[in-house]
């Protein structure tokens, strides 16, 4: 089964030979070594490069420890180049390799290679090494599949295809498996070897069982605001009293780091300015999420709202909290301030979109609360309400369009109307 990822295949076709090392980085089980050394591969092979000119090497197969040592590295590579023309160096896990911020920055010493390589933990994106190829390494995240991706080889109807990947997600391997108690081991699995284990080990955490109340507490709670100190204080409620808030925050970090989690600051729509606390976190993959609560809390509304945050994430959108005033008049003539929320504001360039997360909407009671966020926002940039249900995509009289959350999801360009 050959899963096709045309995003992020014309991505890295896109920066083919830009003088940049290419890195593509995402989650562990993503995607990121099939998306190099299949897809990209076979692109080159049929655009007419020799395989002579293609350097494959994955540092995670055993049988090339050796060239985990940056000197072997170089020396194997150099060995290979023997002519003047291009040569594609596509390196899998490349963190694994020794020093291997030099050997990437002697690469581009070469006037002849281009470089590919991957890599999926804390270490590859910690802050030193960011600094280390700014302005000489250009980044490509991947994620999950999507969810037009996943029904490109689903075999059953859109709504069957939703409720499966509202319960497993979309790690591409999950979609190999057939039944149900399948997919549940091969997410716990992952879930306890490669995930939390991946973040205490490079983290060195010596009180793990803090961290995994900190992964259930924010796995129970996606779609709801929050910082260190409230998440301290549901330590506190549970008789856990030896964390500090301090410790949380390191934690919150390593997560993200980890590509598990994703953090949506708030933004103040009037006052055009971040609030910087609380704020949201989000699951880049919700199969992983639902194997940290041992898929209990499969509430559709708040998988949704996670869902539509990690899709815009894979338009490649900026997206935050949105927050906006109304003013109100009481009957003594005080004005009254109430904050209200819009669940995603989504900026790439010059396009910027305000989107709320609807279950559903059917009373009147229902609609007047998801829209009166949008209701507020007095400038012309578009705004959407999206739905859990099959229905023609519709304008109301405000300019605000509603949208089934299948053709959001199945139409990259769904929100270019």
């Amino acid at each position: 089964m050959e899963i096709k990822r045309d995003y992020y295949l014309d991505k890295l076709i896109k920066k083919e030979n830009n003088q940049l090392i290419k890195i593509i980085t995402g989650i562990r089980r993503c995607g990121k070594s099939y998306l190099l050394f299949n897809l990209f591969y076979n692109y080159l092979i049929n655009k007419g490069i020799e395989e002579e000119h293609i350097i494959r090497i994955a540092l995670d197969d055993r049988m090339n420890k050796e060239l985990r040592n940056p000197d072997n590295m170089l020396q194997y590579v150099n060995e290979k180049i023997t002519d003047t023309d291009l040569y594609y160096i596509l390196i899998d896990e490349v963190q694994l390799m020794d020093e291997f911020e030099d050997v990437l920055n002697s690469f581009l010493h070469i006037e002849n290679v281009d470089v590919y390589v991957t890599g999926s933990n804390s270490k590859f994106l910690s802050s030193d090494i960011i600094t280390e190829f700014r302005g000489r390494g250009d980044e490509i995240r991947v994620y999950p599949l999507s969810f037009s991706e996943f029904m490109s080889v689903y075999d059953r109807d859109e709504m069957k295809g939703l409720d499966e990947y509202i319960n497993y997600g979309g790690l591409p391997l999950v979609m190999s498996l057939k039944t149900k108690e399948e997919k549940i081991e091969y997410l716990n699995f992952q879930k306890d070897n490669v995930y939390i284990n991946d973040v205490i080990e490079r983290n060195s955490i010596k009180n793990d069982e803090e961290l995994k109340i900190l992964i259930e507490i924010i796995s129970s709670s996606i779609g709801s605001l929050t910082n260190p100190s409230k998440l301290y204080r549901t330590f506190v409620s549970k008789g856990n009293k030896t964390i500090s808030d301090k410790t949380i925050s390191a934690y919150l970090k390593y997560l993200e780091e980890a590509f598990l989690i994703e953090k949506s600051k708030r933004y103040d729509v009037k006052g055009k300015k971040y609030i910087d606390t609380p704020s949201k976190y989000y699951f880049v993959d919700i199969g992983i999420r639902n194997s940290l609560i041992n898929f209990r809390q499969l509430e559709k509304t708040h998988i949704m709202e996670n869902i539509i945050y990690t899709e815009l994430r894979k338009r490649s959108y900026n997206v935050d909290v949105g927050v906006v005033e109304k003013r109100e008049v009481i009957e003594n003539r005080k004005r009254s301030y109430k904050q209200l929320e819009i669940d995603f504001i989504a900026n790439k360039g010059s396009d910027k979109y305000y989107i709320q997360s609807a279950y559903n909407i059917d009373d009147k009671d229902k609609k007047k609360q998801e829209i009166q966020s949008l209701l507020n926002i007095r400038d012309s940039f578009k705004k959407f309400v999206i739905v859990y249900d099959h229905f023609l995509k519709w304008q109301d009289d405000n300019g605000i369009i509603y949208m089934s959350i299948y053709d959001f999801l199945l139409n990259e360009d769904s929100l270019k109307v």
